[in-house]
């Protein structure tokens, strides 16, 4: 059998990691062969391909993003793109396809198997919002990256007497901000699911110098005002319909200062969540996602997708994956309330 491999939407640590694993066990208990396509679902729409093979492979365990390149391409928006792809597919010999990528990458997986391409899905996205899995790999990065980041502020926070806000990754859930403004020791938290109330935010502003220690407020990029829209970084949308956010901690500075008198600075960590090498529990995870979907190809399990629950690694439908999002439950945050102020 020969397989293609491609990875689509924003690159997160552990990408490679998945590659290797398909790869690794594929080649040698399976006798497949591989080919990995080239940047999202650009690569099957114009036949855009490179080997894929167990020396291609070597070396990828600790390297973050992915050699095989990424784009938020969306076929369904192409005119002629399905039939595009069907018809490279079986001019290059491909007989099934592993789709690595989140709700977006999946959403058209699901769709290709609904109309007789043979699909497996591999669950990946930093914001870890995906339905059907209890955790996607590079959301544990990104989580340590950003607490470290919060932890690094805590002391400019209190040699300066500012508030200091860190912007996370966090579209339309908040788990990053969650875990690390938690583990970060934060003292105000602000997620998507839960619309803020700015005139709340600077009471706990005002709450915590009055104990003599600076806030830190950790938001995710998506959350936004009681009484407002989320913060657009620009105009216009995505391949799949999506706004760019961005700036809602630069709006909170803007408030805090002009509110309660106080200095505020926002820091954007962006793209560096993204970046440099996974964590050792995202490349376990990783690999054993790899494992897992290769098995899923083998037994032609088509239309599912590697998913973790509990300790274990199952198939379950890519239609589950796909049909809401994973959001934070309110008794979660509560938790972290107890901390806020």
């Amino acid at each position: 059998m020969r397989v293609g491999v491609l990875t689509g939407g924003g690159d997160c640590p552990g990408l490679n990691a998945v590659i290797r694993g398909i790869v690794r066990k594929g080649v040698p208990e399976y006798g497949f062969s591989f080919v990995g396509f080239r940047d999202g679902w650009r690569g099957p729409l114009e036949a855009v391909t490179m080997p894929l093979d167990i020396p291609a492979v070597r070396g990828l365990l600790p390297r973050g993003g992915t050699m095989l390149g990424s784009s938020r391409t969306n076929p369904f928006a192409i005119e002629g793109g399905v039939e595009k792809i069907k018809h490279n597919l079986q001019n290059l010999g491909v007989d099934a396809l592993i789709a690595i990528g989140g709700e977006d990458t999946l959403g058209v997986a699901t769709k290709l198997h609904e109309l007789g391409v043979n699909v497996v899905g591999v669950p990946k996205t930093i914001d870890n919002d995906l339905s059907g899995t209890d955790y996607t790999f590079g959301f544990d990065t990104a989580v340590n990256i950003a607490t470290e980041a919060i932890d690094r502020l805590h002391t400019t926070a209190e040699s300066h007497h500012r508030v200091l806000i860190v912007e996370v990754m966090g579209r339309h859930a908040g788990w990053i901000a969650l875990h690390s403004g938690m583990a970060g020791g934060a003292n105000i938290i602000l997620i998507p699911e839960i619309p803020f109330d700015i005139d709340q935010v600077c009471q706990y502003v005002e709450a915590r110098f009055r104990l003599h220690y600076a806030p830190i407020i950790v938001v995710s990029e998506g959350a936004k005002p009681k009484q407002g829209d989320e913060v657009l970084h620009s105009e216009g949308t995505d391949a799949f319909g999506h706004v760019r956010l961005g700036g809602v901690g630069t709006y909170l500075a803007q408030e805090i200062e002009a509110r309660t008198g106080k200095e505020a600075r926002a820091t954007v960590l962006g793209h560096v969540q993204r970046g440099g090498t996974p964590t050792a529990r995202d490349r376990w995870l990783a690999t054993r996602f790899g494992l897992h979907a290769i098995d899923a190809v083998a037994a032609g399990r088509w239309g599912t997708m590697a998913a973790l629950r509990g300790a274990d690694v199952v198939t379950v439908p890519l239609a589950e994956a796909t049909k809401e999002l994973k959001v934070v439950d309110p008794a979660l945050y509560a938790e972290a309330e107890v901390f806020f102020g």
